[in-house]
């Protein structure tokens, strides 16, 4: 476990159960479909914590991207620990019939590609954070990393952003072995064949029973910088990036350069990570 920050004393026990069941019923609801499906999938081994005192405040998550099962994954460890997260989807998600009424359910924050400007996505994250008392969850390297040996990328500026313009607190999230219950397949689910490759990877998965490991790491300190000083968004993405990969390294300490696990349908890129020590 992390040490906790110094600060307002914690709230007790009680107090978090309540604020979780403050969360939507159909998205609690839903929450417990995904834990049984992760509990089909393979053994979830959570480490770390959010810190009482950030509860019920506006927060960001950061997690590293390994796999295309790391929402379910997340969900999973997420209410282990009694939060209910919101994700940054795009907006197509939000306009299909079934998975729609999910997101909305959820409060999940919408993010329109290519219809707004960066300065307005980054305003609709604000607002949903201090709109809300559940934390948003978002993934600072925009894509499934295609680091050579799966380390995180360099990430973007954007959840770094997010975090001084709202003056809001980054819970980094680390984690290993989604990537072993899903293969990568491919860009964009085009047929049935391709949804195929995606279903019976996880079939396999079922069988093997990998373990998924999550850690909650200590937040980051960005009390220093500012949202509107030059250069200060990329000093605090790197903050952020490098508390993920500290607290990777050990979920893959028997992995640390090439992965036990290979999946063919994952392109890589020749680009090793920037945060690991050379």
């Amino acid at each position: 476990m992390v040490a906790l920050p110094s600060g307002p004393a914690p709230t007790h026990r009680s107090d978090r159960e309540k604020l979780f069941r403050a969360t939507p019923r159909l998205w609690r609801a839903l929450m417990r479909v995904d834990r049984a499906v992760i509990a089909l999938t393979g053994r979830l081994v959570i480490t770390g914590d959010v810190p009482d005192e950030l509860r019920g405040q506006p927060l960001l998550m950061a997690a590293n991207h390994i796999g295309n099962l790391d929402p379910l994954v997340l969900i999973a460890a997420c209410r282990e620990r009694r939060i209910s997260p919101r994700f940054v989807a795009t907006g197509g998600l939000f306009d299909a019939p079934v998975t729609g009424s999910i997101m909305r359910a959820g409060r999940h924050v919408r993010a329109d590609r290519g219809k707004a400007s960066a300065a307005e996505a980054l305003g609709k994250v604000v607002n949903a954070l201090t709109e809300d008392a559940n934390p948003v969850l978002v993934y600072p390297e925009g894509r499934l990393t295609l680091e050579p040996n799966m380390w995180p990328e360099r990430g973007k500026t954007g959840v770094a952003r997010m975090a001084l313009a709202a003056g809001t607190p980054v819970v980094p999230i680390s984690q290993w072995g989604a990537h072993e219950a899903m293969c990568y397949g491919m860009v964009r689910v085009e047929s049935a064949r391709d949804l195929w490759i995606l279903f019976s990877s996880w079939l396999r998965a079922i069988v093997r029973r990998p373990t998924m490991r999550v850690h909650f790491g200590a937040p980051v300190d960005l009390s220093d910088l500012a949202a509107d000083r030059v250069g200060d968004a990329a000093r605090a993405r790197d903050r952020i990036m490098r508390a993920i990969t500290e607290g990777l390294i050990p979920l893959r300490i028997d992995e640390p350069e090439m992965p036990l696990h290979q999946d063919p349908t994952r392109p890589v890129t020749d680009k090793p990570s920037p945060w690991l020590s050379r």
